[in-house]
Formats: C-alpha cells, sequence, structure tokens
C-alpha cells in the first residue's frame, strides 16, 4: 500500500468508529499518516475497535490510534474524550470529524420525548459539545468536518427526527465556518447517501431501492471508501478556500 504522508504529525479525532463511516474515516486519516482517536459506544464494539487498530497499526508509516469509549450524550464526555486524545498524542488537535450519529425510524404519531432527545443529544449537541471542548486545541488551520445526511434535505416518511437532527447539524456547520474563519479554521459538511453499512439496515428498503434507481452513477449504493475520500480531501490543505458547505456524496443522487 502506498504510504502517503499528507497528514504525517497531525492528530484526529473522529467520533462513532466501530465500525461503518467512521472506522473507514479514521482509517483513511491514519494511510495518510495522521494519529487518530477514535470513540465508541458500547462493550460490544469494542472487539471491531482492537481490529481497526490493529489494522491501523499494520500500515507501518508512523500512523498510531487509539480507542475511547464516549457515549456523546453524555455532556461531560468530550472532555473525557480529549484528556485521552492528550495523553497519547500531546495537547493539540487538527482534524476533528463529527461523525457519531444515531437513527430513528418511527412515525409522527409514535415520537416520544425521549426518542427525541436521545437522537438530538447525540446527533446535534454530542457535535456542539465535542466541538465547543476541541476548539481551544485546535492547531491553524483545523479541520472540523460533519458527517449530516442527504435526509437534511429529503422528507423521508417516518423519519422526521433523524432528518431534522441533521438539517441542523448542517445549520450549525454554517455558523461555525463564520465564526472561526478567522483563526484560519474551515468548517464543512458531509452528506452521504445511502452506504453500505450496518446502519443502513434500519432504513426502509423502498427508500434504498429508490435511491439507487434514481442514482446517476451506476446506480448504485455508495461505499464507505466513497465517502472517507471526500473527507479525508476535506481534512486536507488543498481545501483551504472551502467552508461553510455541505457536500452531497451520493453520486449525483442529490445536487445541491
Amino acid at each position: 500500500m502506498n504510504k502517503i504522508k499528507t497528514f504525517r504529525g497531525k492528530v484526529a479525532i473522529v467520533t462513532g468508529t466501530s465500525r461503518g463511516i467512521g472506522a473507514g474515516i479514521a482509517f483513511e486519516l491514519a494511510r495518510r499518516g495522521a494519529k487518530v482517536a477514535g470513540t465508541y459506544t458500547s462493550q460490544g464494539s469494542e472487539k471491531a475497535m482492537e481490529a481497526l487498530i490493529e489494522k491501523i497499526d499494520g500500515l507501518g508509516n508512523g500512523s498510531q490510534a487509539i480507542k475511547i469509549k464516549a457515549d456523546l450524550r453524555d455532556p461531560s464526555v468530550p472532555k473525557q474524550i480529549l484528556e485521552q486524545t492528550f495523553q497519547a498524542f500531546g495537547t493539540n488537535v487538527d482534524i476533528l470529524i463529527n461523525n457519531a450519529g444515531a437513527e430513528l425510524v418511527k412515525p409522527l404519531q409514535e415520537i416520544t420525548v425521549e426518542d427525541f432527545a436521545s437522537i438530538y443529544d447525540l446527533n446535534v449537541r454530542g457535535p456542539l459539545l465535542m466541538t465547543q471542548a476541541v476548539l481551544p486545541h485546535l492547531r491553524r488551520p483545523g479541520r472540523i468536518i460533519n458527517i449530516s445526511s442527504v435526509g437534511a434535505r429529503y422528507g423521508f416518511k417516518d423519519l422526521s427526527v433523524y432528518c431534522s437532527s441533521k438539517a441542523a447539524l448542517e445549520g450549525l456547520t454554517r455558523c461555525w465556518a463564520a465564526e472561526l474563519g478567522a483563526a484560519g479554521h474551515t468548517v464543512n459538511a458531509v452528506n452521504p447517501g445511502p452506504v453500505q453499512t450496518q446502519l443502513m439496515e434500519n432504513i426502509p428498503k423502498e427508500y434504498i431501492e429508490m435511491q439507487k434507481s434514481q442514482t446517476p452513477v451506476e446506480n448504485r449504493i455508495g461505499t464507505v471508501d466513497d465517502i472517507a475520500q471526500i473527507v479525508a480531501w476535506l481534512a486536507s490543505e488543498e481545501s483551504r478556500w472551502i467552508s461553510g458547505q455541505v457536500i452531497s456524496a451520493s453520486g449525483g443522487w442529490a445536487m445541491y
């Protein structure tokens, strides 16, 4: 494997890295030389995290990775994530990927207060508190990338809490870009379409088939690597003039 070192000497925090898009992003940043702190929530995900770390260790390019068990629904967790990152890699952060998130498939009439809090605490408040915690330690030019969804701009039946949470994340992205640009930082969002991951099992099959048939590029579902490459570019020096943007990573299904 080509041992490119785009991110040599850089530290990245990626939330929600035990599987799927988060794992792919963590690996791609490490493949480019970054030291990566990855978070996971459940004890059942620990083996997947260990496998990811072993895979990264096998790159042999100077990258490193650590795992941090942390539920971002807990407001105290961002500080804990930073403390463990600092212990491993020093007190600077260069890249923050707010990826951790959850879905909820429920009709409007059945949504409870607890449902709303569970999704918004993770998908919206989690990135906000994580970004606040990282900001004093974000080395210029910092890169903050929020993983949203094409659902942020599409009205999927029975997904109102999830889709609205991702729309909120888009709004945060634009506001943070306006606030942090003077310090040399960029803030962007990536909106994946359907991607072949475990989370996709929660999405009604008719939505997936509809999106496949309407996707201009090869009429297929996206891959984790499709998304990871876009995120890695946004984290790079080459993306320095891009901020406050939302990229639809959907093979052209959603065109912004």
